[in-house]
């Protein structure tokens, strides 16, 4: 690749052993690469027409190419907003069942629902539903986004269906008044053959890592389990030709009862199987305490394992996905912040690199 540049010519004169010396604009075209980036002053010989030319020039190569960030989590071929508000996909009810005891401090649900294939998402991603019927202002219910709760093949394993794992949000407001969430009311309430609108799937943030060696270490509270599911049963409860995965899952969920831990059994029966690559920690605040009698929140429960979470943290193939109530984020710092000041790191700083690796990611409301 020949490069241009403008210079300032010397030339000996043929009539004297003197030079004369003149000051030209010359487009001069070097044979070589020049590999220099816009910097100092750039000194070199050339011949032209038999006589040894000195050229001083300011050389400018062109900017390299932007190289393309290669993404260390699985996404190739992703698929995003195939549906949208305007025109959904027509999905049903096939299943929808309690998963929380009659004492646990609110119900939540798991439901499956059809796709016939038509929707193909990843794990990690999630999907819009649109309630039935209007708002106070006689509009159509704008749509409320929901953490898909199955692997890409789906609860039964023919890449047809789609699940969800549904709070039923009910409070009482400062007028006394009680109050049921639109959508998570609608979504709790369907039975099996209801018609159910679905945009998306949406989102990247969440999606698993390539790395079949990697550590994935899983940070939940409540229904903030659901994309963990996913990447759970898609670890340990499927087989594919191309991922087996190798590395070490470990999930923490927290939540405030025990009849309000979900998905326990499917859990349980992983690590039962799985021993040497999945771990299981819960953190039932209302019932469980510390050595130092302080509830049992999830950050807590970290606390146990702090100088061993920090360790994974220096690897470069550790994985953090966090998902579920925003209070326990800074709870997680909290602790982090003491541990890597022991190694004169900073950990805001660190973190922020961690994301910028794709290492930390978080999905919290």
């Amino acid at each position: 690749m020949a490069t241009a540049v403008t210079a300032a010519v010397s030339l000996p004169s043929s009539k004297s052993s003197s030079f004369t010396s003149f000051s030209s604009k010359t487009s001069i075209i070097s044979p070589e690469r020049i590999n220099l980036v816009r910097g100092p002053l750039y000194y070199r010989n050339v011949s032209s027409g038999g006589k040894l030319v000195s050229i001083r020039a300011q050389v400018t190569t062109e900017a390299p190419a932007k190289v393309e960030k290669i993404s260390k989590k699985q996404d190739e071929g992703v698929v995003v907003n195939k549906y949208k508000p305007k025109d959904p996909y027509i999905g049903r009810c096939l299943l929808n069942t309690k998963i929380t005891g009659d004492d646990a401090p609110g119900e939540t649900w798991h439901m499956v629902f059809s796709t016939e294939g038509e929707l193909p998402y990843r794990e990690g991603q999630s999907i819009g539903v649109i309630a039935d019927g209007v708002d106070k202002n006689g509009k159509p219910h704008k749509l409320r986004l929901y953490s898909i709760a199955s692997s890409a093949l789906g609860d039964f394993g023919d890449s047809k269906t789609v699940s969800l794992c549904v709070k039923r949000l009910v409070y009482t407001n400062e007028k006394g008044e009680l109050v049921k969430g639109v959508c998570s009311n609608f979504l709790c309430d369907l039975k099996p053959g209801s018609e159910v609108k679905i945009t998306g799937p949406v989102g990247k943030e969440m999606l698993m890592p390539k790395d079949p060696n990697a550590t994935v270490i899983m940070l939940a509270t409540g229904t903030g389990i659901a994309p963990f599911r996913g990447f759970l049963w898609k670890m340990f409860f499927e087989k594919h030709e191309d991922y087996k995965f190798n590395g070490l899952a470990w999930l923490f969920l927290g939540v405030p009862t025990s009849s309000s831990l979900l998905y326990k059994e499917e859990f349980e029966k992983m690590k039962e199987n799985h021993p040497e690559n999945f771990r299981l920690d819960f953190a039932v605040s209302r019932e469980q305490t510390n050595e130092k009698g302080e509830k049992m929140y999830i950050q807590t429960r970290m606390a146990q394992y702090a100088e061993e979470l920090w360790e994974l943290l220096k690897k470069d193939n550790t994985f953090v996905y966090m998902c579920g109530l925003k209070g326990m984020e800074k709870g997680i710092d909290d602790i982090m912040v003491t541990l890597a000041a022991q190694d004169g790191i900073d950990w805001l700083e660190y973190k922020r690199q961690l994301k910028k690796a794709e290492q930390w990611n978080v999905e919290v409301y």
